[in-house]
């Protein structure tokens, strides 16, 4: 009856991956880079297990005692959280999901507007804040949704929660991703619930994610197989449209994410649960806020410290990311980088592993069910 909890703390990239030229992303770090304009991170819990043996931090010397550690880096093209969280559990994707730099095309467009029987504002690469600060009130006044993307295969609709319930949003959404062409179709159809007045917008807890099916089997579905359930918390059920999942446990933020993962450790007496905790790029991430990064990492080292109080022997604990989000890159999207990978589990030695993202799917599958999957990318660091 063994248990397996693997925590993504969302854009904490670890270093350049050997192509982050090719995105625009060289020389970046999250951490380090993070860790310097912080004045130092304060991560006790974290830097026991080994953070700062992985790579060189200010403020988090090497461990004396570390678990396994290591960093983790793609197989597969892309640097967001569909590709980041597929590789985690054996999915690699052979080429990139298609991105709109200079706004949807005219055909994905009309479709969007057919779905709402609205027009369409903005239509342009943006941060979500600044979108619906730069065309809030237009909002407003015409009850168009606004429409904008990143450097991610991400079509994003923001609709204030007065012009149009957040149902009808998500019913928007689903058809948008239900009729958009496979040349066309974008990793995420994102809902973007938001409220407020003029001058103070503000983001709901209401966003969801609506999916492409992973196009291959992934580790959760081996999970499956050998039934042992699968949870999930925060966005990772919707990232994964669902597919070898049983059970989608909210997170919306990263205090829900925390408490709903501590209620699983108390009572879940068998599986996988595997977690993301958003608010590091989602809310600090994306803006490059140094404070409220370091602070989120405090907050989630302090609940680490109490679910390792927790755990016993057969239970595996993995911390992990899915790319980066380098507060000192000049553009405010995600960058190309490893994933750092702690991993502490009963036998563990303080010992290095470098690898793909998938050995962390292939060594929950060992953990929990005993056995590998051939056909699948990764091995396990079990």
């Amino acid at each position: 009856m063994r248990r397996a909890f693997v925590v993504v703390i969302d854009a904490c990239g670890a270093g350049a991956l050997p192509d982050a030229a090719d995105y625009g992303d060289a020389g970046t770090n999250t951490l380090a880079h993070l860790a310097q304009r912080a004045g130092g991170l304060e991560l006790p819990t974290l830097g026991r297990l080994g953070l700062g043996s992985i790579l060189s931090l200010e403020g988090v010397p090497p461990a004396e005692a570390p678990v396994l550690h290591g960093r983790l880096h793609a197989l597969g093209p892309g640097k967001d959280s569909t590709a980041g969280h597929w590789e985690l559990m054996g999915v690699v994707t052979g080429s990139r999901l298609p991105t709109y730099p200079g706004g949807f095309p005219s055909e994905v467009i009309e479709l969007v507007k057919a779905a709402s029987g609205r027009g369409v504002l903005c239509n342009r690469r943006s941060n979500g804040i600044e979108a619906i600060e730069d065309f809030g009130a237009e909002h407003l006044a015409t009850g168009w949704p606004i429409v904008y993307t990143s450097q991610d295969s991400v079509l994003q609709l923001a609709v204030h929660v007065d012009v149009m319930s957040a149902e009808e949003l998500y019913g928007v959404c689903e058809e948008v991703r239900a009729r958009l062409p496979s040349e066309h179709a974008v990793g995420r159809v994102i809902a973007r619930p938001f409220t407020g007045s003029e001058g103070d917008f503000k983001r709901t807890e209401g966003r969801r994610d609506f999916s492409l099916a992973p196009p291959a089997r992934s580790y959760l579905e081996e999970l499956q197989a050998a039934s042992v359930p699968v949870h999930t918390v925060g966005k990772v059920g919707q990232l994964f449209a669902g597919v070898g999942i049983d059970v989608q446990h909210p997170g919306p933020t990263n205090p829900r994410a925390l408490a709903e993962t501590e209620a699983l450790i108390e009572a879940l007496e068998h599986g996988l649960v595997f977690v993301n905790l958003v608010e590091t790029d989602q809310v600090y991430g994306h803006r490059h806020d140094v404070t409220g990064f370091h602070r989120a990492l405090r907050e989630i080292d302090a609940a680490v410290a109490g679910w390792l109080s927790r755990l016993g022997p057969e239970d595996l604990l993995v911390l992990t990311a899915d790319h980066g989000c380098d507060v000192t890159s000049p553009r405010t999207d995600h960058t190309r980088e490893h994933a750092p990978l702690l991993a502490s589990f009963a036998g563990h030695a303080s010992r290095r592993h470098d690898g793909p993202l998938a050995d962390v799917g292939a060594s929950a599958l060992i953990w929990l069910a005993g056995r590998d999957a051939p056909g699948l990318p990764g091995e396990s660091f079990i």
